[in-house]
C-alpha cells in the first residue's frame, strides 16, 4: 500500500502544479547542474517549452544560472533568448559560446532577431547579426531603422505571397516545392505587379477549393494593411478589434515588406497592460530581476511626488487645527472621509484608464461616462452618508457629527467620481499616458476635497 502511494506522489504533484516547472523538477535540475550530469540535464529539460526554461533561468540565481548554461550548452535554443526577461537577457547571451549563439539565432524569424537585438549594447549587437546570413543580416539592420515599437519592429520578414492572378492549383504547387517557408503562417498575401497587397487568402480556404478556383474568389472579407510606423499598441488594438490572424506591413508606397502574426500582436497588447497596471502603481517597467539599486531607482521619483500630494493634504489639515483641538473626534473621522474617497477614485480611475486603453472612452461617450462616474458617486455617497450619520450617533452619542460626515462623505465621494474618470482623459488629451500619475493626482483631489469639507463643514455647524 505504502509503494502504491510513493508512485502516485509525483502524478499528484504534476496536477496540483499550475506549471511544468514543478519543486521536484527544479531540484533534479539543480542537482544535475552540481554533479555536472550533463546527460541527466538534458534528459529532464527536454519536455520543458523554451519559455519554460527562461522562467527557469530568470528564477535562479546569477551563479546557479551561469552553471546551468555552461553544462545545457549547444542544446540551448534560439527561443530561449527570445523568452527571456529583458533584465536578464544581455547576461545570458554573454554567457554562451560563440557556436553556441550562432546556432541558437540561426533558428529564429527575423521579427524575433529584432527583439533580441534592438536593446543590446553595439558590441553585441555585431556579435548576433555577424552569424546571420547576409540577407537575414540585411532584414534585420533595415528593421532595426524603423521607429522604436513601430510595426516595421514588430513584423517578420518571412512572407508567404502569392500573384493575385493565381488560382488554388497554383499556390498548392508553389508551397510544395517552395525550399524555405515560414514555419508557421496562416495566409498567403495576394499581391499586384508592384508588390501592393490586395488580399489574404487563408490556408483553409485553399485546402477546401478546387484547384482551378482564383484566388480572388476566397480571399477573406476583412482586409487591413499596416503602415511600417504604426505604433505597435495601435496594431495590438486593430488585431484585437477585428479578430485578425495576420496582417501584411506596407511602407510609405504601399509595397509589402513584412507580416505580423497574432501571437506578436497579442504580446504587444499584453505588455501594455502590463505598463498600465505598473504604472499605475507608480513602479514603471521594473521587474522582479532588477537590481535593488535599479529598483529604487525606479519608485523614488513617484514616492517624491507622493510626498509632495501629502504635504498639500496635510496643510488643508492645518487650517482647521483649532476646530481639531476642540474637538479630538474630528481627527478620529478624518481618515474615513479620505480613504473612501480614495477607494472610490481609484475605481472610476481604473475603469477610465482601461477604457482609453481599448479606445472605447472617446470624445464621442465622454460627457456620458462623467456623468454616469458622477452619479454613481452621489449614490455611493447616499448610502455611505445614511451608514457614517449612524455610525455618528451611537458612537458619539449625537447627531450632528453624523450629519456633517455624512455630508462630507457625499461630497467627497461625487468629486472621487469625477476626479477619477476626469483625470485620465485630461491627461490624454495633453498627451501624456493616462495611467502614468492619475493615481497620484486624483488621491491629491479626494484627500484635500475629504479633508476640507469635513474640517469646514464641522467648523461651520459644530464649533
Amino acid at each position: 500500500m505504502a509503494e502504491q502511494e510513493d508512485d502516485l506522489t509525483p502524478e499528484v504533484e504534476e496536477l496540483e502544479d499550475d506549471t511544468p516547472l514543478t519543486r521536484s523538477l527544479i531540484a533534479r535540475i539543480m542537482y544535475a547542474v552540481e554533479t555536472q550530469d550533463r546527460e541527466m540535464l538534458w534528459a529532464e529539460m527536454e519536455p520543458l517549452h523554451a519559455a519554460d526554461i527562461a522562467d527557469l533561468l530568470e528564477q535562479s540565481n546569477a551563479y546557479d544560472r551561469r552553471r546551468l548554461i555552461a553544462l545545457y550548452g549547444q542544446e540551448f535554443d534560439g527561443d530561449i533568448l527570445s523568452e527571456l526577461d529583458e533584465s536578464i537577457r544581455e547576461e545570458v547571451i554573454g554567457l554562451l559560446t560563440p557556436q553556441v549563439l550562432a546556432d541558437a539565432v540561426r533558428e529564429l524569424d527575423s521579427d524575433d532577431v529584432v527583439d533580441l537585438v534592438e536593446d543590446l549594447e553595439d558590441q553585441q549587437q555585431e556579435a548576433i547579426l555577424s552569424v546571420l546570413e547576409d540577407s537575414d543580416r540585411a532584414a534585420v539592420e533595415q528593421s532595426l531603422t524603423y521607429p522604436e515599437y513601430s510595426a516595421g519592429r514588430l513584423m517578420q520578414r518571412e512572407v508567404v505571397m502569392a500573384p493575385e492572378h493565381w488560382s488554388v492549383g497554383d499556390a498548392i504547387d508553389f508551397m510544395r516545392n517552395a525550399k524555405e517557408l515560414p514555419e508557421q503562417f496562416y495566409h498567403i498575401v495576394l499581391v499586384d505587379p508592384r508588390l501592393h497587397p490586395v488580399g489574404n487568402v487563408t490556408l483553409g480556404r485553399i485546402m477546401a477549393a478546387r484547384r482551378d478556383t482564383p484566388l480572388m474568389d476566397i480571399v477573406e472579407e476583412t482586409f487591413h494593411t499596416i503602415p511600417v510606423t504604426r505604433y505597435d499598441g495601435d496594431v495590438a488594438y486593430m488585431f484585437n478589434q477585428y479578430h485578425l490572424i495576420s496582417a501584411p506591413v506596407v511602407d510609405e508606397d504601399g509595397r509589402l515588406v513584412g507580416v505580423i502574426t497574432i501571437d506578436d500582436a497579442m504580446a504587444v497588447l499584453d505588455e501594455e497592460h502590463e505598463e498600465d497596471i505598473m504604472r499605475l502603481a507608480g513602479v514603471g517597467e521594473g521587474g522582479i530581476n532588477d537590481s535593488v539599486i535599479e529598483t529604487s531607482k525606479q519608485r523614488v521619483p513617484w514616492l517624491a511626488v507622493n510626498l509632495g500630494t501629502a504635504i498639500l493634504a496635510s496643510l488643508v489639515i492645518a487650517q482647521f487645527e483649532l476646530a481639531i483641538a476642540q474637538l479630538v473626534a474630528l481627527a478620529v473621522l478624518m481618515p474615513i472621509v479620505a480613504s473612501m474617497g480614495g477607494n472610490a477614485g481609484t475605481q472610476s480611475l481604473t475603469v477610465a484608464v482601461r477604457a482609453l486603453a481599448t479606445k472605447d472612452l472617446t470624445g464621442a461617450n465622454v460627457w456620458r461616462v462623467l456623468r454616469r462616474e458622477t452619479l454613481v458617486g452621489l449614490i455611493n455617497g447616499l448610502i455611505f452618508a445614511l451608514v457614517m450619520g449612524v455610525v455618528g450617533v451611537v458612537w458619539f452619542g449625537g447627531p450632528e457629527l453624523g450629519y456633517v460626515i455624512g455630508a462630507a462623505m457625499v461630497i467627497n465621494l461625487v468629486v472621487a467620481g469625477l476626479a477619477g474618470a476626469a483625470v485620465p482623459v485630461i491627461m490624454d488629451r495633453m498627451g501624456v499616458d493616462p495611467a502614468l500619475g492619475s493615481g497620484t493626482f486624483v488621491t491629491t483631489v479626494t484627500d484635500v476635497v475629504g479633508f476640507f469639507a469635513f474640517l469646514g463643514l464641522a467648523t461651520v455647524f459644530l464649533i
